[in-house]
C-alpha cells in the first residue's frame, strides 16, 4: 500500500496547523485513473451493451416466430360461405438466390473475424512498438473490413433480387399470409444487418481518422459479435422460412 511521508514531522507543526493532505490517487474500480476508463473496462461495457443489444433482436424474431405459427395453424372464416378455409398459401421461394446470399453472409463473417483478430492483435503489440529503438518490422494488412462491408452489400442487394423475383410471380406482402411473413422476416434482417454496416464504415472512419488503436479495436470488436450473430440469425430465418412451406 502506498504511504505519504511529510516533508517535516508532524510533531513540528505549528499549533493549529493541520497536517498536509496527501494527493488523491488515481486508482479506482476496474483499472479508472486520471485519463479515466482503462481500455478493458471500456471493451468490457461496450460488449454488455452488445449483449443486451443481442437480446433485444433476439426477442424480436422470437416474437415474429411465434405469430408465423399461430397463424400459420388458424383458418379463415368465409362470410360468403359461413365455413372456415386455410388461406396460408404457398410461396416457392427463390432458393439458389437465398443459397448464394447465405454463403455470401458466412463468408463475410469470415472475413470480419479476421478484421478482428487483426486489430487485436496490433492493439496487443501497440505498447512494444512505442518502446524506442524496438521495430517489428512492416507488415502489409489485408483490407478485411472493406471486404465484409463489400460482401455485406452485396448480400443486401441479392436480397433485394430475391424481392424482385417474387413480385415478378404475383408475391406480393399482402397476397396471402406466407408471403407477408416472407417478407417480414427477411426485411427485418436485412435492415438490422444494415446496421451492422453503418457500424462498419463507422470503423473504417475511425481508422482513417488514425485515432487510437484501443478506440479502434473497441469499435471492430463488437461490429464483429454483432455481425457474426446476424449470420447465425439468418440461417435461422432461412431454415424456419424452408420449415414452413
Amino acid at each position: 500500500m502506498a504511504t505519504y511521508t511529510p516533508t517535516r514531522p508532524i510533531e513540528h507543526l505549528d499549533r493549529g496547523q493541520k497536517p498536509p493532505v496527501p494527493p488523491a490517487g488515481g486508482g479506482g474500480d476496474e483499472g479508472q485513473g486520471d485519463s479515466g476508463p482503462s481500455y478493458g473496462a471500456r471493451l468490457r461495457r461496450a460488449r454488455l451493451g452488445l449483449i443486451c443489444a443481442i437480446a433485444t433482436v433476439g426477442m424480436v424474431f422470437v416474437s415474429l416466430t411465434s405469430a408465423l405459427i399461430v397463424r400459420r395453424g388458424l383458418p379463415t372464416f368465409d362470410d360468403a360461405s359461413r365455413t372456415y378455409f386455410r388461406d396460408w398459401g404457398g410461396v416457392q421461394l427463390p432458393w439458389v438466390l437465398l443459397a448464394i446470399n447465405t454463403a455470401i453472409l458466412l463468408i463475410s463473417s469470415v472475413t470480419m473475424e479476421g478484421a478482428r483478430r487483426g486489430l487485436a492483435r496490433r492493439a496487443a503489440l501497440a505498447p512494444v512498438q512505442s518502446i524506442p529503438g524496438v521495430s517489428l518490422g512492416s507488415e502489409r494488412n489485408f483490407p478485411w473490413l472493406g471486404v465484409t462491408v463489400i460482401l455485406g452489400f452485396g448480400f443486401l442487394v441479392g436480397q433485394g433480387m430475391a424481392w424482385a423475383d417474387l413480385r415478378s410471380r404475383g408475391f406480393f406482402v399482402n397476397t396471402n399470409p406466407d408471403s407477408s411473413f416472407i417478407y417480414l422476416f427477411t426485411g427485418a434482417h436485412a435492415l438490422h444487418l444494415a446496421g451492422g454496416i453503418i457500424a462498419l464504415l463507422w470503423a473504417g472512419i475511425t481508422s482513417l481518422q488514425r485515432k487510437p488503436i484501443e478506440g479502434r479495436r473497441i469499435v471492430v470488436d463488437v461490429a464483429a459479435w454483432y455481425w457474426h450473430f446476424m449470420g447465425v440469425l439468418w440461417i435461422y430465418v432461412f431454415a424456419l422460412l424452408a420449415f414452413a412451406r
